[in-house]
């Protein structure tokens, strides 16, 4: 399938703004043969057993977006979602009632890491101690490197050692004063 006119102008805009601004742990790319196919990499945030992970996984948005919810997957085992299984969120194709055409890839994104870190179960979870997933996140690097369209779609993170994502949750600087 092809994107509309409509899909394909707002996700080129989506990919400008994300690219100046991504969202702390977030990194996201679209197909360059295909908008509608995003790849995106979670890092896991300190104080969670996801710390020191990279989950990459894909948002696959439909021609008509933004007027209908994308897909998600996480490819990378989490011990939080199945492989390369379809996630049931508020903001997947498994609600289409609930979809907001104001969101974004970004809100998207930071929404699907959000329900990462939670532990409810709905199509798509799978369910995991806090040291199965601590154990699954120190072996998702290789994992993903090891995967040629990872390799493809990041080449900037697919070298040996894991590299940090634009925004890793660093305090914001503080704002100038205009008293």
């Amino acid at each position: 399938m092809s994107a509309s006119k409509q899909a394909s102008k707002r996700l080129q805009k989506e990919h400008v703004a994300f690219q100046k601004s991504p969202p702390p742990f977030v990194w996201a790319r679209p197909n360059e043969a295909n908008i509608l196919e995003w790849h995106y990499i979670l890092r896991g945030p300190p104080d969670t057993p996801y710390h020191g992970g990279e989950y990459w996984g894909v948002v696959t948005f439909p021609p008509d977006y933004p007027f209908a919810p994308p897909g998600i997957k996480m490819n990378t085992p989490s011990g939080r979602f199945a492989p390369s299984s379809a996630i049931c969120t508020s903001m997947s194709n498994f609600h289409p009632g609930s979809w907001n055409p104001a969101w974004s890839v970004n809100t998207i994104l930071v929404g699907l890491l959000s329900f990462m870190l939670g532990d409810e179960i709905t199509t798509g979870s799978i369910r995991a101690t806090d040291a199965e997933r601590k154990t699954m996140a120190a072996a998702s690097h290789a994992w993903n490197i090891a995967q040629p369209k990872f390799r493809t779609m990041f080449p900037d993170y697919a070298g040996p050692t894991m590299v940090d994502l634009p925004v890793m949750g660093e305090a914001p600087p503080p704002s100038a004063s205009t008293d």
